[in-house]
């Protein structure tokens, strides 16, 4: 029965408005963010800028195989070596963009350009990909749950580090961080290898045997022309070189972004905002830093809009390092060789065991 004032009489007293709740604010913290990106046109497909960008890096591609082949026998091939990757690198910033649906307005024409730039240019699964980096975007550095601090070669925790501490690998632990960069090298290698290998391995991957196929073609295609063109000692060489440099533009594109930041452990509440935020680090530099890094030196803005597409990155870097400052939401950015020497200094202060490598608030509020 609804209960009704009859006139004349006294009304109920009026309830209290509700305050909100932590978890309210929160949330509404980054909806405030949000919206103002959305009125700022930011989300926005640029279709134009990658239909170009995909045109010119594939006209780089086809120009370089034509330098390679007028080239023919001299050592000079080992600098095509190096611009080949670059042009594969780009290939993967640009899988990885349309990847995230940052360049089309229907999912369907962003998942098949990204399947053919990674698989068909890169040579790396986009199945694999997809699956990976999704899991690291939702909960980036969190113990169990971010697949890119676990590594049966590196120690990203202490707690990793504290089951390497014996013999070979004790020692290899604690001098990881000088490490790190030459591992880089073997990163192009491991992607090729590993995108296959969950191919072949998860047999309910969506296209996985056409993804297969045109990984082993591309790779095999690769490796067929060169031995075609050069002689084999060369062969080696270009092949040796071009993976080397590969893995060391894309994997050190990756590095500086996360490592080194708060670990979160594997039960953390953390809201959206401050997990993206705190978890990620910008790194400074101009039009050479945003090309070579495909964007990602805005880490903290992709992770907070994945699908924003990357030349809109800088233009909300703003808005959002304001809106951190309000919010007192620590902002991190650095130079280049700054990050690395971060990453290097962290890596090494890991491989000791020491307890809390990263001093931050918020963990250690976690931890509390």
């Amino acid at each position: 029965m609804t209960a009704t004032t009859v006139e004349g009489s006294t009304p109920p007293p009026a309830r209290a408005p509700r305050s909100e709740r932590p978890r309210e604010r929160q949330v509404s913290v980054y909806a405030a963010l949000s919206q103002q990106v959305k009125d700022a046109g930011l989300l926005n497909r640029r279709r134009p800028y990658y239909v170009a960008s995909i045109a010119l890096t594939v006209a780089a591609f086809a120009g370089v195989w034509v330098a390679i082949v007028a080239l023919g026998d001299s050592w000079w091939q080992l600098g095509l070596a190096v611009v080949l990757s670059l042009v594969c690198t780009q290939f993967g910033f640009l899988g990885h963009d349309t990847a995230h649906r940052q360049a089309f307005g229907s999912h369907r024409a962003n998942e098949w350009n990204a399947r053919v730039l990674s698989c068909g240019f890169a040579g790396i699964g986009y199945g694999w990909w997809m699956q990976k980096h999704n899991r690291h975007h939702n909960a980036p550095n969190q113990m169990g749950k971010d697949p890119d601090i676990e590594s049966a070669v590196l120690a990203f925790t202490p707690d990793d580090a504290e089951d390497r501490m014996t013999g070979l690998r004790g020692w290899w632990t604690r001098h990881q961080g000088w490490a790190f960069f030459p591992l880089l090298c073997f990163e192009g290698a491991a992607l090729h290898a590993n995108s296959l290998a969950t191919l072949v391995r998860d047999k309910t991957m969506p296209h996985r045997r056409l993804e297969i196929a045109i990984i082993a073609a591309r790779l095999g295609l690769f490796v067929a022309a060169v031995f075609l063109i050069m002689p084999p000692l060369l062969a080696v060489a270009f092949i040796l070189v071009q993976q080397a440099v590969f893995g060391l533009l894309l994997g050190g594109s990756f590095a500086p972004n996360h490592k080194g930041m708060p670990i979160v452990p594997k039960n953390a509440k953390v809201d959206f905002l401050r997990r993206q935020v705190l978890m990620s680090r910008n790194i400074r530099g101009g039009r050479v830093t945003d090309f070579m890094m495909g964007g990602l030196n805005y880490q903290i803005e992709h992770h907070l809009f994945p699908s924003m597409p990357r030349p809109n990155l800088k233009k909300v870097q703003p808005m959002v390092r304001a809106h951190c400052a309000e919010h007192g939401i620590s902002y991190t950015e650095t130079s280049l060789v700054g990050s690395y020497r971060i990453v290097v200094q962290y890596l090494n202060r890991v491989g000791l065991a020491e307890r809390d490598p990263f001093v931050c608030p918020l963990t250690a509020s976690i931890r509390n």
